[in-house]
């Protein structure tokens, strides 16, 4: 079982897919693959359903970011030696943290967005 959230931008459900490859609907079980959902406890929960019981997603949606809900967007940069590497600096002696902002998380086929002016977008 696979969590995911699908449909339009903004108005994705939370969904599941079974391990027969039917991506499943969870928003009669759950409101979003957030939060408490992703807790032991609920995960246990989710883990105790039957695939088959929930309804069945028709076509080919969207897939939508995985996670909803997000506060904040924390990242670590030049965490590993290859990727220090590639940006032609050195391994840092402490990590180097940031945030980016929640707009920036999207689904795996979805457009990224580069604000107009950007001159450095990774």
């Amino acid at each position: 079982m696979k969590l995911l959230r699908y449909g339009r931008v903004g108005h994705e459900k939370p969904g599941l897919l079974a391990a027969d490859g039917v991506i499943r609907d969870l928003s009669a079980v759950v409101d979003d693959i957030a939060g408490d959902v992703l807790t032991t406890a609920g995960l246990g929960r989710l883990r105790a359903l039957n695939p088959s019981a929930l309804p069945i997603v028709s076509g080919a949606p969207r897939y939508g970011a995985p996670i909803g809900q997000v506060s904040k967007f924390i990242c670590v940069g030049l965490n590993f030696a290859d990727h220090a590497a590639e940006s032609g600096m050195a391994v840092p002696e402490q990590p180097v943290i940031f945030m980016k902002a929640t707009t920036a998380i999207v689904g795996p086929n979805d457009d990224v967005i580069i604000p107009r002016g950007s001159e450095k977008t990774d």
